[in-house]
């Protein structure tokens, strides 16, 4: 009616169910109503986000212009770090019903299963790939082990800075559509990146905005590789989901090839030399 251009957005079928779509959406617009800028979905007159069109689901967003943000300045860090912990602190206020947990069996386990059940790795590279990719899984308990009792809450789930759109008024962010219950330090180590004295000055930066609205576990950051390690896992896995679209062998052409295997077993043995390392400090 504003004239204001939409973004349709259709879910694949049987990604999500309806009542985590509409779950997601719910924590959308918690978000909006605590005055968190998140571009949330659009509802009808009956309060409704979803809608079908020919047999697909979409919901409509509003249009939201905005630049990559500039993680180099510190000004912005603290920023986002303020954001973060008044969405956990909306996140924390009541639990997920029909969204996943990001844990070490669903984003670990579970896609290396699917990865090997599906033959996607080359012959010549099996052994390799089943040996890391265990001794990781182990190094992944191990480190969750270690850091004990770690409070999970509603989290974004992958706030990495493509889903933070920067303007002359500050940020707002998008794409909640992998929200899902894990450790508050989940949203925050996607923002970190460099050497390592790189991230601790950009973690510090962070934590200081954050803890301006709520207290945060230094336990968790024992968290931040092996949870790296599993976003990689589970990377491979929902490319190999996807494989049986045609529309994603032309989007990603590069995957699933002896190439693509050979760099993705290389970046895992970082990994696994990254969480040899002792934890970030701030």
């Amino acid at each position: 009616e504003d004239g204001g251009f939409l973004v349709a957005k259709f879910y694949r079928p049987q990604r999500w169910s309806d009542a985590a779509i509409r779950e997601e959406h719910a924590f959308c617009q918690e978000l909006v109503d605590a005055e968190i800028p998140v571009v949330a979905p659009l509802a009808d007159d009956t309060g409704e986000t979803l809608f079908t069109f020919a047999g697909f689901r979409y919901a409509l967003y509003p249009r939201r212009g905005g630049r990559w943000p500039d993680l180099d300045n510190p000004d912005n860090l603290e920023w986002l770090g303020r954001y973060l912990a008044r969405v956990h602190n909306v996140g924390q206020t009541r639990p997920f019903a029909h969204r996943p947990r990001l844990d070490a069996q669903s984003f670990g386990v579970e896609s290396y299963r699917f990865i090997l059940e599906g033959g996607f790795i080359p012959p010549h590279l099996d052994v390799a790939y089943r040996s890391l990719v265990e001794d990781l899984l182990q190094q992944i308990d191990a480190a969750y082990a270690a850091a004990g009792s770690i409070e999970t809450l509603r989290l974004h789930g992958d706030f990495h800075p493509g889903n933070i759109l920067w303007t002359e008024a500050g940020p707002h962010f998008v794409d909640l559509d992998d929200c899902r219950t894990g450790p508050a330090v989940q949203d925050i180590w996607m923002l970190l990146s460099g050497e390592r004295s790189e991230m601790a000055l950009a973690l510090s930066e962070l934590i200081e905005g954050y803890e301006l609205f709520r207290d945060f576990n230094r336990r968790e950051l024992a968290l931040i590789e092996p949870l790296r390690t599993l976003r990689m896992i589970h990377y491979a896995a929902w490319l190999a989901r996807r494989w049986d679209d045609p529309a994603f062998h032309q989007a990603f052409p590069w995957f699933n090839t002896d190439r693509y295997w050979e760099e993705h077993i290389l970046s895992l043995r970082e990994q696994a030399a990254a969480m040899n390392e002792p934890p970030l400090v701030i």
